[in-house]
């Protein structure tokens, strides 16, 4: 059996203001058309008929889970109460798997990007029979730069095929990594892995104990929720945190490297997307609503209002509904000194874009003021909010299309386009929707205090009852 184990962790911050936080890169559809997170369950179905597993955290669980849903395929998820790099995350997947001990686990980051699918294929299938002679098998990409942003791998042998591993390399600069590119045999570290389910954990045994007992007292106390799988908190969290490749890869003596040539993008950076997409003849990539003229090698994003740049060279213009994000392609990796300075301000632009997704649809928030705040609320069909309360903020809804079943304290009524309803402060309210279209509301808040924690919930299909926010 072939396993895949998508890593869906991480948020991108170098490829601020669309990735946030809590709305990371592996969910956004940078090409308009499928996520990141998509594509990679797709590269999975084309070597395993086997459902993924996926490791997650609480934030984002309800995306991810939507996200491969919508591709008709049922994963496994595995909800960490707190990151702890790639060591913890593979040990768990392996751990909670439930298959036989010679399945082979393929580790795939969710944040990928590839051209040459049956490339990907025949390099797995390379990869697949190193394991089951039981290697641990890395991905290598023959670097085409002196790129600064990936750790390298040494491997000696064959061109093509398996390769063994000499060493791992650090993230280099850039004098560094030329060096690796004049001497040959250096290759980047895509972060994909492939073994058996026994190799692994007797590595994990052998290099990295403590981890893999944390991980099995954290397996050991797992509880099913919906469709996600919580480890114990307690045991996880006393885990350290280290990566597979510090862990276990730089000191196994079974690591080897399969060459990888079909079109491998981590789109780590705003320049490394520029490179990726389709260009004009002058080197400019535009998506969304951009128009320019007389520019060079630009990159212009625009998620809603029209960007527009005159003589520009080399430059990302990036705009989303509250933020807009000047860079030259060149200097992208800064962008995430950019983000920490946001965390230490405490931005919530970092976290959250304007427009937030919940498991119920989504709300964006449009206008705000000294005591008011005005939503646009979307209730995807037989979807419904928490039963809930505020103790420090009233409510106006308004229907602007669609059915609302509204609950208000004891009564239980429907709402119709045009007709709205007061929700006092203090009374437990729902809204519901029973139709077959997206409910769309506007929402009009009135209180002392705003936040999104001032939510006492009682009743949730999603299982959040006794949270806040």
């Amino acid at each position: 059996m072939l396993l895949p184990v998508i890593l869906c962790g991480g948020s991108g911050s170098r490829l601020w203001p669309l990735s946030r936080a809590k709305y990371p890169k592996q969910i956004l559809a940078l090409d308009g058309h499928s996520s990141f997170l998509q594509a990679t369950v797709e590269r999975a179905r084309a070597v395993s008929d086997e459902a993924p597993m996926v490791v997650s955290n609480e934030e984002h669980r309800f995306l991810v889970a939507e996200q491969i849903r919508a591709l008709g395929v049922t994963p496994k998820v595995i909800l960490e109460p707190e990151g702890r790099n790639t060591a913890p995350a593979v040990a768990l997947a392996a751990l909670l798997a439930d298959v036989p001990e010679d399945t082979v686990l393929l580790v795939l980051p969710a944040d990928h990007a590839m051209t040459d699918t049956p490339a990907f294929v025949e390099a797995v299938k390379a990869g697949e029979r190193a394991a089951r002679d039981g290697a641990l098998v890395t991905f290598g990409i023959l670097p085409d730069s002196p790129h600064t942003g990936y750790g390298y791998i040494l491997a000696n042998g064959a061109e093509t095929g398996v390769r063994a591993v000499e060493r791992f390399v650090e993230k280099p600069d850039e004098a560094r990594a030329q060096s690796f590119l004049d001497a040959g045999g250096y290759y980047w570290n895509s972060g994909m892995l492939m073994f058996q389910v026994s190799v692994l954990r007797a590595e994990l045994a052998r290099h990295a104990p403590d981890i893999l007992a944390a991980c099995e007292r954290a397996a050991a106390g797992a509880v099913g929720d919906l469709d996600f799988i919580r480890p114990d908190a307690e045991a996880f969290l006393a885990c350290r945190s280290q990566s597979i490749d510090y862990a276990v890869m730089e000191h196994t003596e079974r690591a080897v490297m399969v060459p990888l040539t079909s079109g491998w993008s981590d789109v780590g950076s705003w320049q490394a997307l520029h490179e990726l997409l389709p260009k004009d003849d002058r080197g400019n990539a535009l998506i969304g609503d951009a128009l320019i003229e007389d520019c060079d090698d630009c990159l212009l994003y625009s998620t809603g209002r029209l960007v527009s740049a005159v003589g520009l060279k080399g430059q990302a213009v990036i705009e989303t509904k509250d933020a807009v994000m000047v860079v030259p392609l060149a200097r992208s990796e800064d962008v995430k000194s950019l983000v920490t300075r946001l965390e230490k301000a405490d931005r919530g632009e970092r976290e959250l874009h304007r427009e937030v997704f919940r498991p119920w649809g989504s709300y964006d928030s449009i206008d705000a003021g000294e005591r008011f705040q005005v939503k646009r609320l979307v209730v995807k069909p037989g979807a419904q909010l928490s039963l809930q309360l505020h103790n420090h903020r009233a409510e106006h809804w308004i229907v602007v299309q669609g059915v609302a079943r509204i609950t208000r304290g004891t009564d239980l009524f429907d709402l119709y386009p045009n007709q709205s309803t007061y929700i006092p402060l203090g009374v437990k309210h729902r809204i519901e929707n029973p139709g077959k279209v997206p409910l769309h509301l506007i929402e009009v808040q009135s209180g002392d205090y705003l936040g999104e924690d001032d939510i006492v919930r009682f009743e949730d299909v999603y299982g959040r009852e006794g949270t806040r926010g």
